[in-house]
């Protein structure tokens, strides 16, 4: 029998059990995957917490948002999708249906096929980070050489991600970071500035030195609580601020005066919302295919942990990394 990862209550990833579990027929528009990897987020360790924007129904429940697996069976009404061919999962609210298994049903409206060239681990790690970051660097801040954006935690797969993104446009990029160490790495993704946040430079000044003193025209920010008031004074006109996480812990205290001096806009973001749009999810698929097949985004792989592992790969993301990367649960075993 196949097997899953399950959690019976909020209490966080140790308390995650692996059993057995059914393999269920697809229904109407569904396809059944076998999976072979799947990948771990930080919206995920959220939701066994009950932090999450959203809260499972009912338990038990599986967690894991994103996965690559071969096609085995297909419901009905699917069309496009044939038996044998790898898929990727989509980023959206999969309710008490996640990844975290050896098997899983999803609509066909959340799949995308697996770039070729790239492992079913790799394949497993890209569309949470990409699409993530893919709507608001080319979409909302229409990023292009003349835009100066801010990204906070470049470090982070969102974070670097928006930097890879962006380097593709031309744009200049500012990524923050807390390390020193990190700053090659940051600009070898795309950074143009790297702002080490080590209390010794003000945030405002930099970015306006860095930027000619025009400010920047879009943040990509996930961080929450006074980070914001502290980039308020380098807003451009009509600056966008997309609010995308809460790392902090709090929700952003918003700079109302420089925001109103600038005509800036707060823009809270959810990717749930793109996938669930047939249109915009197209665009958003196509762009991250287009930029693996020339090169543009390369996918990054943190460490790979076995199946039975799933709950010390939970451990191990919720360290003080010093390597970057996806983190990644090789069901396989390869």
């Amino acid at each position: 029998m196949p097997r899953e990862w399950v959690i019976n209550s909020y209490d966080g990833f140790e308390s995650l059990q692996l059993q057995d579990c059914d393999r269920q027929e697809p229904g109407e528009g569904e396809v059944r995957l076998r999976i072979e990897a799947f990948s771990l987020n930080w919206g995920d360790m959220d939701l066994m917490l009950d932090h999450y924007s959203f809260s499972f129904s009912s338990f038990p429940a599986r967690v894991g948002i994103e996965a690559a697996g071969t096609v085995e069976a297909i419901g009905p009404a699917v069309q496009g999708i044939e038996v044998g061919q790898r898929y990727c999962t989509l980023p959206y609210f999969y309710d008490r249906r996640g990844v975290s298994a050896e098997t899983v049903l999803i609509d066909q409206r959340y799949l995308a096929l697996a770039p070729a060239g790239l492992t079913h681990i790799e394949s497993a790690s890209i569309w949470m980070q990409y699409m993530t970051a893919y709507f608001p660097i080319i979409e909302i801040a229409k990023a292009n050489p003349a835009t100066n954006i801010l990204v906070p935690a470049g470090t982070s797969t969102a974070g670097n991600s928006a930097l890879q993104i962006g380097r593709s446009t031309g744009a200049n990029l500012i990524a923050t970071t807390r390390h020193a160490r990190n700053r090659e790495y940051l600009t070898a993704s795309g950074a143009s500035h790297v702002y080490v946040d080590d209390g010794e430079t003000d945030l405002a000044e930099f970015l306006l030195e860095v930027t000619n003193g025009e400010g920047i025209h879009a943040s990509f920010d996930p961080v929450g609580g006074d980070f914001m008031n502290r980039y308020g004074p380098a807003l451009a006109p009509n600056a966008i601020l997309v609010m995308y996480g809460l790392l902090s812990g709090t929700f952003p205290e918003v700079p109302f005066v420089p925001m109103l001096q600038s005509n800036a806009w707060l823009h809270p973001y959810s990717l749930f919302n793109y996938v669930q749009d047939p249109e915009s999810c197209a665009r958003g698929v196509a762009f991250v295919h287009s930029g693996i097949e020339h090169g543009d985004l390369v996918p990054r792989i943190d460490r790979v942990f076995a199946m039975e592992e799933y709950i010390d790969a939970w451990r191990y993301l919720g360290n003080d990394r010093t390597t970057y990367g996806k983190v990644v649960v090789d069901v396989l075993g390869d």
